[in-house]
């Protein structure tokens, strides 16, 4: 009997119990390698895959096959950081250090509600609630906002939903012996109310080519218009830049050819300016030019008159 006890407990300090940790997908979770520091090599398992390997002597790290090693790392060198949880990465975890083992369930519970009319009252509304990380499928329960009833099925398909299921729904199942629940939120919006049309007059009930329904043509076509698609407000804004675009080119075109006009005007006269002026001449006989009048030859002057010598 003794030894079936010691036997016992050297079972229990070989083998921590670990704990069911619950989480949803995206999110981050952390698993504990025990409260104190192991000694000797290190290794975490998901299932039988190996996810970190650390050796006590040289502290080399090495990474195993597992596909959630990807995601993960080692966190105060013993216990193991998850981010990015996907729905894969449920199941067994498992920490051996030291010739002792501490073996984690992750649980990964997803809930989703999709609508194909943007959950408005009288719409259908689908509930899925999806619980991984178990070898069995535990039994899931939908609980309706206030607590009021408990639909028993992982899937609920509300047909006509109304505005009291707006609010938080609650997943619950049960593993261990232990409750374990995931919210999810779900708004429940007014349908939308269409405006009243209104009625033709009698007189146009009467005569169909009436002035009045024109005008309800014409109201009907510039509600049409403001109801425009917006690669329509596109193409109109295109056009309206090229008509801009195609003004202001012809506009500086026409400046560009009174330019050029201007310029071969000025160089014209310029040209016309170094011409020699030609003036009118009249035909007529030219008048007879007058006979050159030579030098005279005059008297000879009279000698001076010398005085008489006297003897």
């Amino acid at each position: 009997m003794k030894i079936i006890v010691w036997l016992g407990f050297v079972l229990s300090a070989l083998s921590a119990a670990g704990e069911v940790i619950q989480t949803r997908p995206g999110q981050s979770v952390t698993l504990d390698c025990g409260p104190s520091t192991p000694r000797g090599d290190l290794s975490w398992l998901h299932g039988n895959d190996r996810i970190f390997y650390v050796n006590s002597k040289s502290g080399f790290h090495t990474k195993g096959p597992a596909a959630v090693n990807l995601r993960s790392k080692l966190k105060s060198g013993k216990d193991l950081e998850i981010t990015g949880v996907k729905r894969e990465d449920a199941g067994k975890f498992t920490c051996m250090a030291g010739g002792k083992s501490v073996e984690h369930t992750l649980l990964v519970v997803s809930v989703s509600a999709t609508s194909p009319d943007s959950f408005q009252a009288g719409s259908t509304v689908i509930l899925q609630c999806d619980v991984n990380g178990l070898e069995k499928s535990p039994e899931v329960e939908w609980k309706r906002p206030g607590g009021n009833k408990v639909l028993k099925q992982a899937k609920v398909i509300l047909s006509h939903v109304a505005l009291s299921d707006d609010g938080t729904w609650e997943c619950m199942f049960s593993h261990g012996g232990k409750l374990y629940s995931e919210n999810l939120e779900v708004e429940v919006k007014e349908p939308a109310t269409e405006a009243p049309r209104s009625s033709p007059t009698q007189s146009s009930k009467d005569n169909p080519k009436s002035p009045c329904l024109k005008c309800g043509n014409n109201h009907q076509s510039g509600s049409g218009f403001g109801k425009l698609s917006w690669w329509m407000w596109v193409a109109v804004g295109v056009g309206c830049l090229v008509v801009v675009l195609l003004v202001v080119f012809v506009i500086v075109l026409c400046k560009k050819i009174r330019r050029r006009k201007k310029k071969l005007q000025r160089m014209k006269n310029g040209r016309q300016s170094l011409r020699p002026n030609q003036f009118c001449q009249c035909n007529r006989p030219t008048a007879a030019g007058k006979p050159q009048q030579g030098r005279q030859k005059g008297k000879p002057s009279a000698l001076p008159l010398q005085p008489l010598l006297k003897e």
